[in-house]
């Protein structure tokens, strides 16, 4: 004698309903559309981190430049110009130098509070301010350092 019911249901129990696998397939799919985010955020996040590296290495490049300058040469002179350009890529060829950077440099008297106790037209502000298009956004980024007329340069070359 056979059961008819209870090997239906022994059968019914060990299998996924349309339901269950529906279900599944949506957490599941939950799941990839939040992993496929957090790696394009994460891509995006290097890119941006990446290109400040860049543009802090394009302004600390200019900055340090300046020290083998004596006076002379930085107030009285056009050494120092005014608008440069530089790439992600410099050594890139071909037109594959990667992003553009557009830098300025000024060269300012220094305002100081509380004011130096020497002569202030002996000390200048430096700027250089270097920005780009990065994914639909402008970034700009900032230095600035003072250089005084009898600073280190002076130990090294007699003016």
């Amino acid at each position: 004698m056979r059961l008819v019911g209870h090997t239906d249901l022994r059968r019914r129990g060990g299998a996924f309903t349309y339901l269950e696998a529906v279900v599944g397939v949506a957490i599941m799919a939950v799941m990839f559309v939040a992993f496929y985010t957090a790696i394009s955020s994460a891509f995006s996040m290097i890119r941006v981190a990446r290109e400040n590296l860049r543009a802090t290495q394009i302004m600390v490049n200019r900055l340090e430049g300046l020290r083998l300058y004596n006076w002379n040469q930085l107030i009285y002179s056009n050494w120092i110009p005014s608008t440069f350009t530089e790439y992600y890529y410099p050594l890139g060829t071909n037109g594959n130098a990667g992003i553009t950077y557009s830098g300025q440099m000024t060269n300012s008297p220094c305002s100081l509070y509380p004011g130096a106790t020497y002569d202030s037209t002996s000390m200048r502000a430096i700027t250089v301010q270097v920005s780009w298009m990065s994914g639909g956004v402008q970034r700009t980024r900032q230095m600035s350092t003072y250089v005084a007329r009898y600073g280190v340069q002076n130990y090294v070359y007699k003016n």
